[in-house]
């Protein structure tokens, strides 16, 4: 039956066709959508592979794994020195067991307003001998984000210069204390002090922990009520009210060297989060949605923050 041969052929042909430009309609609905907004499903890829390489302590080879990955990722996004900076801050912690060498990683979106603007987080993990603590949450999250929020970054024009930066050595060696904590943020505050970056900031969002799939931001009461108020009202406005509580919590984490230098400077963290510097801190406890709708609010903030 012939005939029926050649019907049924391009019947198929044209299932194919159909079929090829139903998935180039779907990549170019994707791709518009990917350059438009914050994509909770590429910083959960990102954050999958800072996991992947495993416990990243500062100091480590896991650690400086990762610092290669971020700079090859955000070197991706186009960053020509006309649209954006990429900055190397390397440092020597003074730990309890002794010097560690530690890099800051800073991505600098220039504007031409004079005015700054800081997101910022952590990388490392804290170290636990014996143990294969890999900081899903705590440590990867707020990486996989920040490098999102960098591609997002990367497709705007700026009025204030936004600066992204990955911090080193959030995390103490042994015991929390001020000398053995938040050695990146604490050495960038004195750097960006000498330079002057530090009086031209507007405001700074330190991002911690901020992928759970049950997430809940409790209001961090040692940062800027203003800037905090602000958040959770762009929160409120874009349907997210459930996620950004209004309870309030205390916390020392990358802001504060700021907060105590005069910086308006706050701390997204959802810190109930039970599996917290245990070794159940992994993958299956975050959620992509929870990403995005963290990143989506920031990025909305900083729109505003760049209007004022």
């Amino acid at each position: 039956m012939p005939g029926w041969r050649y019907g049924y052929d391009r019947s198929a042909e044209e299932i194919v066709i159909q079929k090829l430009f139903l998935s180039l309609a779907l990549l170019m609905l994707a791709t518009a959508a990917w350059g438009a907004g914050v994509s909770g499903n590429a910083a959960f890829a990102y954050t999958k592979r800072a996991v992947e390489f495993g416990p990243r302590p500062s100091g480590s080879i896991a650690n400086k794994a990762l610092q290669n990955y971020i700079l090859a990722e955000l070197r991706k996004n186009n960053c020509a020195p006309a649209r954006c900076q990429i900055i190397e801050d390397a440092f020597t912690g003074q730990a309890p067991q002794g010097p560690v060498a530690m890099k800051n990683i800073i991505v600098k979106f220039p504007g031409k307003s004079g005015r700054a603007i800081a997101l910022t987080g952590h990388f490392d993990t804290k170290m636990f001998p014996g143990r294969k603590f890999v900081g899903a949450s705590d440590g990867a999250s707020s990486t996989g984000l920040l490098l999102e929020l960098a591609r997002v970054l990367s497709t705007q024009q700026r009025a204030d210069d936004v600066y992204v930066v990955f911090f080193d050595g959030e995390e103490a060696f042994g015991e929390w204390s001020e000398t053995d904590s938040l050695y990146g943020s604490r050495h960038l505050v004195s750097k960006w002090k000498a330079d002057g970056t530090l009086g031209r900031l507007k405001a700074l969002i330190n991002l911690d922990m901020i992928g759970d799939k049950n997430l809940n931001l409790k209001m961090e009461m040692n940062g800027d009520r203003v800037l905090s108020r602000m958040v959770w009202a762009v929160a409120a406005e874009l349907g997210y009210q459930g996620f950004f509580l209004n309870q309030g919590i205390g916390t020392d984490d990358d802001h504060m060297p700021f907060v105590k230098a005069g910086v308006p400077a706050i701390d997204l963290i959802d810190f109930d989060y039970p599996p917290w510097h245990t070794d159940d801190d992994t993958l299956d406890k975050l959620s992509p949605k929870s990403m995005e709708i963290v990143g989506t609010v920031v990025d909305e903030v900083v729109r505003r923050l760049e209007h004022q």
